[in-house]
């Protein structure tokens, strides 16, 4: 016997064709509940049917590529007169692009020990409010050296 989402008759089948029961599934997983009481159905106890649907979402994942999210049996393998299921696009984004603008600044910066610097994004409202709780610390600091 195949794997659960390679077997045509078999648990997995409605999880490729269904993409918002993968959906839910997918939020049950992250949250660790029962499909049950995700959809309002149960009591949070893990029922015969919600860990058959679990294992069929495992199995399902297993068959996904962690690069580009499709499956092997997603592409078709007939030959080259017959068209792909998808289409490469291009995008750029400004978040990534701004991210590695930013790792290639610090790596240009030779003085610098720059070994474990994480570079993220935080809301620009975050920030000011970093930057304006470090200049209060600062103020606060130099208040407290001219007192002495």
């Amino acid at each position: 016997m195949g794997r659960a989402a390679d077997d045509p008759h078999g648990p997995g089948k409605r999880l490729i064709a269904d993409e918002r029961l993968r959906g839910e599934l997918e939020l049950c997983d992250r949250w660790g509940i029962p499909h049950s009481q995700f959809r309002g159905i149960g009591d949070g106890t893990w029922t015969p049917r919600d860990r058959a649907k679990a294992l069929a979402y495992l199995e399902y994942q297993r068959t996904v590529c962690p690069q580009c999210n499709t499956r092997y049996d997603d592409w078709d393998h007939g030959g080259p007169g017959e068209d792909d299921a998808y289409a490469v696009t291009v995008q750029r984004c400004v978040g990534c692009q701004v991210i590695a603008d930013k790792q290639a600044e610090l790596g240009r910066d030779g003085d610098a020990d720059n070994h474990g610097m994480k570079v993220a994004l935080i809301p620009a409202a975050t920030a000011a409010a970093i930057e304006a709780q470090k200049e209060l610390a600062g103020t606060r600091r130099t208040r407290i050296t001219d007192d002495d």
